[in-house]
């Protein structure tokens, strides 16, 4: 059969929901790891593209888009070995093809069983966005803007500027509608190489390192409740040690059902809000009574001017915006799990548009408590800010209770992080960018552990009913994928290095979300007519690219040899990439050239 040049066909206007119907009707292909095309195809999407592809007048008779009808469900119901997005680009790049080896349990994946909500897509964000930052500390913002008026609107800003971001990303979310995030979006619009960079920054680094300071942060606390003023003289293996146990328990957790980590994350949410809510009202009432347990209620922000102070210096400005920006960081967590969501045309944007105002909103209020209660010099300092405002309030106990709403704040931005980690490691194992090991669906044998569980006894009927997935039961998750992730992040907690992670964290991380919003504007181009189902303003992606761009220059002149450190991380993911995806492809066409000698020797009777 001839290879088809999708560069020089000039297809007519599609969308999602023709490739989705086209897909689902495609006929099953065994599932293989070999690949026979240079981009790391597997053999079997590969068949499936040349049978079936909608831009192959040839093979497949194309309808007229005018007079179709698809029902919205089908437009997400995608086939594992076919999702041709874009054929018109010079890289033709496929997504959803199984990597090496089987990658879930009875033929089915994550993505066909859908049980993700609303809710669950709203715990998610705001559960990675609120961790541990506003609680901790705000000071960059307030010591770089100089006042009280001229911080709050930093904050203000901050998260207007990682609202863009998130609203790009629901445009793309509901355009491409699998999991992944980034990696998916990268690999359809620029090709293999760009999502498996992605991939290597983000499986290796980025997530499992954020994971490690969120984990840190929030052994540091419970070290801090447990022992009181003496924790400052506490041995940092203690607070690793309580780390590691917050990982593992969590990691276990998220192991056991989806439906069990989700609804962790809801409780996790509600209880977020309802702290920031209670520090906003204790701070309304201290200022308007003037009770403190310290019985010297903090008067400067009726004296003193809430603009007087503010930073005339742009650099100052630029560091706080970036460290307001780094609070708001966490906006792309839903769209890891995507795939997952029941209705994910109309849930995505709103839980974006819901999660982004309710959480800038929730910044504001909990800054202006802590200006009613905390003087100038504590909030431009302190690391432990919400502890220092119980300590005023309340008292020691007040401390005691700040610090556990801290660490519940952690633990939950915690889970958010592991069960989004879990599914982006799954997706690049199933892609073939990581193992195949790493794209199953639960354990070895979990399948037929799980039918004599349900026959064992009806305890174990009742536990899997109230815990378990409808469908999949205990163990329906990616346990591989997620145990992965726990052993880096475990890894980083114990190095317990993090200045070059958090710049790397800077530098890599808006990179990646440069190009993947970038991408945003290049698909508008070459897929004019792909079916989407939230659009944004464009001048939304164009001003997230600039404020990335800024924020890149502004570590690249900060932080020059940790930069070229970072640049050399990425870079030295392209010779992995050759290896992993590219090279299999070569390795194939040689099995294959050696397969037909063989075949045309029997033929010939040799």
């Amino acid at each position: 059969m001839s290879r088809v040049n999708y560069a020089n066909l000039n297809p007519q206007p599609r969308d999602s929901l023709e490739l989705a119907s086209l897909a689902s009707s495609c006929p099953t292909h065994a599932r293989s790891s070999r690949s026979s095309s240079p981009s790391g195809i597997s053999s079997s999407r590969k068949q499936s593209l040349s049978n079936e592809d909608p831009l192959n007048s040839a093979t497949t008779p194309r309808p007229n888009p005018h007079s179709r009808s698809y029902s919205v469900s089908s437009a997400f119901d995608f086939a594992s070995n076919l999702f041709p997005l874009s054929s018109t680009a010079a890289s033709y790049s496929v997504i959803g093809a199984p990597g090496s080896g089987p990658v879930d349990i009875n033929g089915v994946s994550l993505e066909k069983h859908k049980s993700l909500t609303y809710l669950n897509g709203l715990s998610l964000i705001v559960g990675l966005i609120i961790g541990s930052g506003i609680f901790s500390s705000p000071a960059q913002v307030n010591i770089n803007a100089g006042s009280y008026g001229a911080s709050l609107i930093v904050w203000a800003v901050a998260g207007i500027l990682a609202w863009t971001g998130a609203a790009s990303y629901a445009e793309l979310g509901g355009a491409i509608p699998l999991n992944g995030g980034a990696q998916v979006y990268l690999s359809k619009i620029f090709g293999d190489w760009a999502g498996f960079l992605f991939t290597w920054s983000a499986v290796s680094v980025l997530k499992p390192g954020s994971a490690a300071i969120i984990a840190i942060i929030f052994g540091e606390y419970v070290v801090r409740a447990a022992v009181g003023a003496d924790a400052e003289n506490a041995s940092a293996w203690i607070n690793k040690g309580v780390a590691l146990a917050g990982v593992t328990a969590i990691t276990i957790l998220n192991c056991i059902s989806t439906r069990l980590a989700t609804r962790m994350g809801d409780v996790f949410m509600f209880f977020k809000f309802i702290a920031l809510l209670g520090i906003t009202i204790t701070g309304i009432v201290v200022a308007a009574t003037g009770f403190t347990w310290k019985g010297t209620p903090n008067t400067e922000w009726k004296t003193t001017g809430w603009f007087d102070g503010t930073s005339a210096d742009p650099s100052s400005w630029a560091v706080a915006i970036y460290a307001g920006l780094w609070a708001f960081d966490g906006w792309d967590n839903t769209n890891y799990v995507v795939g997952e969501f029941l209705h994910p045309t109309r849930d995505l944007p709103r839980v974006i548009h819901t999660a982004m105002p309710l959480v800038i909103l929730s910044y504001l209020l909990a800054s202006v408590a802590y200006i009613f209660v905390l003087p100038t010099s504590i909030i431009s300092s302190s690391n432990t800010i919400a502890v220092q405002f119980g300590s005023v309030v309340f008292g020691p106990v007040g401390s005691l209770v700040l610090a556990l709403i801290v660490s519940g704040s952690c633990i939950g931005a915690l889970n958010a992080t592991t069960f989004t980690s879990g599914r982006l490691v799954y997706a690049a194992g199933k892609e073939g960018f990581l193992p195949g090991l790493l794209g199953h669906i639960g354990m070895p044998g979990s399948s037929q552990s799980h039918n004599r569980l349900q026959r064992r006894s009806w305890i174990s009927r009742t536990v899997t009913r109230l815990i378990g997935d409808e469908e999949g039961g205990i163990g329906f998750t990616p346990i591989n994928a997620m145990l992965f992730n726990a052993l880096l992040t475990g890894a980083y907690i114990v190095v317990g290095e993090f200045g070059t992670l958090i710049t790397f964290y800077g530098v890599a991380g808006y990179t990646f979300y440069f190009i993947t919003v970038l991408g945003l504007i290049v698909l508008r181009v070459r897929e004019p007519y792909l079916e989407r189902p939230y659009r944004t303003w464009i001048s939304t992606p164009i001003i997230f690219c600039c404020v990335s761009l800024f924020l890149l220059s502004r570590a690249v002149f900060a932080k020059p040899g940790q930069t070229v450190v970072v640049v050399a991380f990425v870079a030295a993911g392209v010779p992995v990439y050759f290896w992993r995806v590219r090279g299999r492809g070569r390795r194939s066409k040689r099995e294959e050239r050696d397969w037909r000698f063989w075949r045309w020797w029997r033929r010939s009777g040799g």
